[in-house]
């Protein structure tokens, strides 16, 4: 019989610019880590709506790429209907489109991301303090 088992543990980050990438991979693969869990899967969950979770390459060229693509599809000077109670639709939508969360599997007790892949928080509304973000390890 399988014992399942969840473990949960809150990342905690401070950002520094209005959009940016940042690299959360030894966060998450130290929850895993901490769990004890060796398989089953790793969601990975922002708790904020003008942010995103995505998985690609931490390459330089990559990631202003990125972030350029998002400032172009969600551009901020738009005349955005929510800009009227808070100036960051922008922010909103690019979180709606891009995502909340990804879920990883976990083999062998290690996220099972391909060579070049690792997991960023991507701020979309920044500077921001205590920015949440949930990990939840589920298995074995």
């Amino acid at each position: 019989m399988s014992n399942l088992r969840a473990f949960t543990k809150h990342l905690v980050l401070d950002t520094g610019m209005r959009r940016e990438l940042i690299n959360i991979t030894k966060g998450v693969q130290g929850a895993v880590t901490e769990s004890g869990i060796t398989a089953g899967l790793c969601v990975v969950f922002t708790t904020h709506s003008t942010s995103a979770i995505i998985v690609n390459e931490d390459e330089l060229g990559l990631k202003s790429d990125i972030l350029r693509k998002t400032a172009e599809d969600f551009p901020g000077d738009r005349a955005w209907s929510h800009n009227r109670i808070d100036d960051n639709a922008d922010a909103h939508l690019a979180g709606t489109y891009l995502g909340p969360s990804a879920t990883i599997p976990v083999v062998d007790g290690r996220l099972t991301l391909g060579t070049w892949q690792s997991i960023f928080f991507l701020e979309l509304d920044g500077p921001r303090s205590g920015r949440r973000i949930v990990v939840q390890v589920m298995g074995d």
